[in-house]
């Protein structure tokens, strides 16, 4: 059974900082794709950024040069920095493991709430 546990989430003001974490129950070097997405109010869930096993990184349109996926595989945890924070960004933020041939398995962590508001 795969556990992601996030953390991290909180109230910032705009133009501030956080740092999302999640680690999961065990080895990370199985999911071929990890990262996060994000859900507001009333709309979808749309991916934010992700990250391989390789290090190559996805970012959405509206966080790129913001937001920063990282993954430390000796902590078997994977970040993201957000800075620049806007009011938008406001959502549950969720993490997602990925993993299988053609990534069919697909984890999901029970979610953060991040608010940026003054």
């Amino acid at each position: 059974q795969v556990q992601l546990v996030e953390s991290g989430g909180g109230l910032v003001q705009p133009g501030g900082s956080l740092r999302l974490s999640c680690t999961a129950s065990g080895s990370i070097y199985r999911f071929n794709v990890m990262g996060w997405y994000r859900q507001a109010l009333e709309k979808e869930r749309e991916l934010v950024a992700t990250i391989t096993t390789g290090g190559t990184t996805q970012y959405l349109d509206s966080v790129k040069g913001r937001f920063t996926v990282s993954r430390d595989n000796a902590k078997n945890t994977v970040y993201l920095q957000m800075n620049s924070l806007k009011p938008e960004d406001t959502a549950v933020y969720y993490c997602n493991a990925k993993e299988g041939y053609n990534n069919d398995y697909n984890y999901w962590g029970q979610g953060t709430q991040v608010t940026v508001s003054s």
